[in-house]
């Protein structure tokens, strides 16, 4: 397993306080696909519009369908965080 260094969220400030802090309030604790990005917070920033945009955004699929098919995507990835 890879190691990658990253700010945990007791210790971030500034933008990547605010962004753990929305991430806390989406899902009640940063997760480590969002603590991975942290040594860049413009770089999770854009991380989670793209996210919060495919996911929310108007679309042909429920969000239901649309977890559904991330999450048969990491599994055939074997990507199980």
């Amino acid at each position: 397993m890879a190691w990658i260094k990253s700010v945990e969220p007791e210790e971030a400030s500034g933008e990547l306080k605010d962004q753990y802090d929305q991430a806390v309030g989406r899902a009640g604790k940063a997760f480590n696909i969002v603590k991975i990005q942290s040594l860049n917070p413009q770089t999770l920033r854009a991380s989670m519009d793209l996210y919060l945009a495919t996911m929310y955004a108007p679309s042909g699929l429920t969000r239901a369908e649309r977890e559904m098919l991330g999450t048969v995507v990491s599994w055939a990835n074997h990507c199980f965080y």
